[in-house]
């Protein structure tokens, strides 16, 4: 009678378990109050060291516990929940949560909220913005904040009822690990109070930041790093100067004679034994012209006046451009080749049929747009460009999706025109523009840079850039560099006749791992076929 009245008492405690239970791959550790530990037996209390130990390493279920072994609910998930998050538009976002339950501390039973992994590469993430304020009612596809991964700033949906408890990282917060807790809900709305000032500790935030399954060996001892440091580096033994070798001076002597940078070989000694004194120092200084009284001292170190400088902290795009810039020209064996194409009839083409577009309402087709095309024209006819590699096999795409460069205020974007060869060019204008512009204002979703298999890069018509290498992008094989384009004077039909073109200078990088030398030249011979013939792109 006496368990049972324990366990009715405690009933309320004891409702969550099915909740628990729920989650696969978790390991649960459950604290009870006081009131609610005992033993059934002797030999459960005997056993009592053994679990407790085992549940500093494992978390167990632990229900013979004493009394004074009381604290909280814990739960470890083995893998990334499918928490009460979701990304707006990228349904495999991995958001890490842990539940906590009431426990002696006061604490009711509430949710901690992981910083979400968007991508493969994520490993970081900042806050732009909450939308949902502290004490506020969240639902369902409510969203609650936007968070700026390393490629986009993306909107976080909840997917559970209840309260905004806290807010662990605010508007602007910056460098989040993933899996670092940035909010707090509960169920009940009077549970707010209790979480004012809550703050999770760093224990629970490196293991969320780490991941439950990753094991970290103990640090070392500091009396070892200690003794490391304090050890002194072995000396190492100079061979003595044999008696013949060795010069004989007074300290005064060679004091006077290292401020004037005076060698004491050059110098015999009068003193006793054939030392060098004082005196010897000054007649040699004196046989050159310099009085030790009149000497003049030592001028002093000057340190130079001080750079004015301004430091721009990274952003994450940045960061990301950077990583993956520098992978690109560390492992991937790059080479280049250059055409001059002449565009004499892909501007007329460009002016009829923005003359139609104008007539209809489209948008107007730029010179890029005509490339983008050409371009993925080109990969259609030697599809070994339109490749990747990997350790065992190349893979060839048979998708023809291009990447084009966006350069904005935050950094360098590469929205995707997907089947570039198989849409019209008023349609890849009209992307092009609306990708640009949402790159502008940094609203890119993971589904408009990703799935990309070429590049082209143009920094000739904004810029007037005559000719440059771009570096490639991983893990494609190959980018168009796109020059400005002037007029030359070529050889006309007859022998004194001369005649003006406008030329276009296109620079292919390729991987050559890839992409073999002849193989990109017959690309670029391609390609220049149907930018000097742009009627052959619209059959």
């Amino acid at each position: 009678m006496a368990y049972a009245s324990h366990i009715i008492n405690h009933s309320k405690k004891l409702k969550n378990v099915p909740n628990l239970l729920r989650h696969q791959h978790a390991c649960l550790v459950r604290w009870f109050s006081n009131d609610t530990c005992f033993f059934f037996n002797k030999k459960d209390a005997a056993e009592k060291e053994k679990f407790s130990s085992t549940a500093t390493n494992n978390t167990v279920s632990l229900f013979g516990a004493s009394r004074k072994n009381v604290s909280r609910t814990i739960m470890q998930v083995g893998i990334p929940m499918a928490g009460p998050l979701l990304m707006k538009g990228f349904s495999c976002s991995q958001v890490q949560s842990r539940r906590g339950y009431s426990s002696d501390s006061g604490l009711p039973p509430h949710q901690e909220i992981g910083m979400p992994s968007l991508s493969p590469t994520m490993t970081e993430g900042n806050i732009a913005r909450w939308l949902k304020k502290e004490g506020e009612k969240i639902s369902p596809g409510e969203v609650l904040c936007e968070v700026e991964t390393d490629k986009a700033t993306v909107e976080m949906e909840c997917m559970e009822e209840g309260f905004l408890a806290k807010i662990i990282k605010g508007d602007g917060s910056k460098e989040i690990k993933v899996g670092e807790v940035i909010a707090i809900t509960v169920e009940d709305e009077e549970d707010i109070p209790k979480f004012k000032d809550y703050s999770p500790s760093a224990s629970d935030g490196a293991a969320a930041a780490k991941g439950p399954a990753t094991s970290t060996p103990p640090p070392p001892p500091k009396e070892v790093v200690e003794e490391t440091v304090s050890s002194p580096e072995p000396k190492i033994s100079k061979p003595s100067a044999t008696p013949e070798d060795r010069i004989f001076a007074s300290p005064l002597a060679r004091k006077l004679a290292e401020d004037h940078n005076v060698p004491l070989s050059s110098i015999k000694g009068t003193g006793p034994g054939g030392d060098i004194v004082k005196a010897d120092i000054e007649d040699y200084l004196a046989s050159r012209g310099k009085e030790v009284s009149a000497a003049a001292p030592k001028a002093k170190d000057t340190t130079p006046a001080a750079l004015d400088y301004v430091d721009i902290p990274h952003s994450q795009i940045r960061k990301v451009t950077a990583s993956r810039l520098l992978l690109s020209k560390q492992t991937i064996p790059h080479y280049y080749l250059t055409v001059d194409t002449c565009v004499d009839k892909l501007v007329d083409l460009r002016s009829k049929l923005n003359s139609l577009q104008e007539a209809s309402g489209g948008k107007r087709i730029s010179i890029n747009d005509l490339v983008i095309k050409a371009a993925a024209l080109a990969l259609r006819k030697v599809p070994q460009c339109n490749s990747s590699w990997t350790d065992n096999y190349i893979r060839q795409y048979n998708n023809v999706n291009i990447n084009v460069a966006v350069q904005t205020d935050n950094g360098l974007y590469v929205p995707v025109v997907k089947d570039a060869d198989k849409k019209g060019l008023s349609k890849i204008a009209e992307e092009v523009k609306y990708l640009a512009q949402k790159a502008k204002e940094n609203s890119l979703k993971p589904e408009d840079y990703e799935g990309g298999t070429f590049t082209v890069s143009n920094l000739g018509g904004p810029f007037g850039i005559k000719q440059f290498c771009a570096i490639v992008n991983p893990p494609q094989s190959g980018i168009l560099a796109v020059g400005s384009a002037e007029k030359r004077i070529i050889p006309g039909f007859g022998p004194d006749e001369f005649k003006f073109a406008s030329f276009m200078s296109v620079t292919l990088s390729c991987d050559h791992r890839v992409i073999d030398g002849a193989v990109g030249a017959e690309w670029l011979k391609a390609f220049k076929g149907y930018i000097e013939n742009p009627e052959s792109m619209l059959l």
